[in-house]
């Protein structure tokens, strides 16, 4: 498919579509679309950034414009369940702009935030919901939240969500919903969870791909500094002293850690801010909007609280700390380098942290090239060793290739175990790891 006329899609689809600058479809909507559009179930496989929510928002919005029916009350006719709320609201946000013609509802319903606006929303209908699954679960319990007329179930960032121990939650839902339905689940990495989840609730599905499980992001840059843990933020500020890093996000394993790598940057003069789970729903937008605006040239951020967050132009990810689960590192170094263009990977890497260096390396098939501050060695490949001059903050000028290793056999990660609330807000889980598409 060339254009997006291809697909027969609503007039008031593609007038919307041609309003936002979009007439070629992405890859993944290339091949997820038709077969949703045919009725068929869904598992797509992609990375962030590669337009997988316009690959189901689209067809969702066109099947119910071709079928108005009333909005149920206290109900929905689409689900779209999300890790976090940063997440649902882009989505929420994707919806409304690709259906405005169309005159349906769109709500959202998520942690962190009053309970009377959703419980009005559901109360009068609606025909798109997107909710994270720990606040659904409690407004269906409370039966304020009545699933059976749901048409398409949508599980975006799927291999997210199980990391954050939502699998409990995601069943007992999907037990609220009719049998018969559509089902689209879409994932950036695969692991054998993820399998089993598909064989439980999807029906013979299209299983489409674009590019390998577990693959990183093509024109990132990446490289890894070992450095000692209590050196780390000094360090930090050495390289932000680079004015090419303009807009940086700064990752970290705990809101507290968070909070210090930021506080210790704006004591050194590099603008920053932070974004975690104990941040008001307010002050977080805020926090976007002003690393957004180019305000801030570093936004520090726990894997959870920055998921879903849309800003163009990120020109560096540092990893402050290597995340626990080697899957989130694919999904952090994915806010950068999107739309074409190039961006930079960094990870600081202190001594208690080299087997989670090895367990990335293992599940990209990378050799990533690593620079050694206490010895002055950079490993580019396994046959090509450069030296530096000791303690000196070096970034390669010619950055090096990362080599690809032979296909290994993966280990299981331990989950965490799912609670009946929202794990955006789980301080334990805000050590666990991994900003949108423009078409997300």
């Amino acid at each position: 498919m060339n254009s997006f006329t291809d697909f027969g899609l609503a007039a008031p689809i593609l007038r919307a579509l041609a309003a936002t600058g979009y007439s070629s479809p992405t890859p993944i909507q290339a091949q997820a679309i038709p077969p949703i559009l045919a009725g068929r179930d869904v598992l797509g496989i992609a990375q962030t950034g590669t337009g997988k929510t316009a690959a189901f928002a689209l067809p969702i919005l066109h099947h119910l414009a071709q079928r108005p029916l009333r909005a149920p009350r206290g109900g929905c006719r689409a689900l779209i369940l999300s890790p976090t709320r940063e997440l649902a609201s882009q989505i929420a946000e994707n919806f409304r702009t690709y259906g405005a013609g169309l005159g349906l509802t769109v709500g959202v319903v998520f942690g962190g935030v009053a309970h009377g606006p959703q419980l009005k929303a559901l109360a009068q209908g609606l025909d798109v919901l997107i909710a994270t699954p720990g606040r659904l679960l409690d407004h269906i319990q409370a039966r304020a939240a009545i699933l059976g007329t749901v048409e398409f179930l949508v599980l975006d960032e799927v291999d997210r969500m199980l990391d954050l121990g939502f699998i409990r939650p995601i069943r007992r839902i999907v037990a609220e919903l009719p049998r018969r339905r559509q089902n689209l689940f879409f994932s950036a990495t695969m692991p054998d969870d993820i399998r089993k989840l598909v064989g439980e609730l999807l029906s013979d599905p299209v299983e489409v791909a674009v590019t390998p499980v577990a693959a990183t992001a093509e024109r990132v840059h990446q490289q890894v500094f070992l450095v000692e843990s209590p050196r780390k933020r000094d360090f930090l500020v050495e390289l932000l002293a680079d004015k090419a890093m303009a807009r940086t996000i700064v990752f970290t394993r705990t809101k507290r850690g968070a909070d210090k790598v930021a506080q210790h940057l704006e004591q050194a003069g590099v603008s920053a801010c932070a974004i975690h789970g104990n941040k008001s729903q307010s002050q977080r937008e805020r926090s976007i909007s002003t690393f957004r605006s180019g305000a801030v040239r570093a936004l520090v951020a726990t894997d959870i609280a920055a998921r879903g967050i849309d800003v163009d132009g990120v020109t560096h990810v540092v990893n402050f700390e290597l995340p626990d689960v080697a899957e989130s590192y694919v999904h952090r170094i994915g806010r950068t380098a999107r739309a074409g263009a190039e961006g930079t990977a960094i990870s600081l890497c202190g001594n208690e942290e080299s087997d989670l260096l090895r367990a990335i390396e293992k599940l990209t098939r990378l050799h990533l090239p690593v620079v050694d501050r206490r010895s002055g060695h950079v490993r580019v490949q396994p046959s090509v060793v450069q030296t530096v001059a000791r303690g000196a903050a070096v970034v390669p000028s010619a950055k090096p290739k990362t080599r690809r290793m032979p296909a290994p056999s993966r280990n299981p990660i331990d989950r965490v175990e799912a609670a009946r609330h929202d794990r955006s807000d789980l301080s334990e889980l805000s050590k666990l790891s991994f900003l949108r598409p423009r078409m997300t």
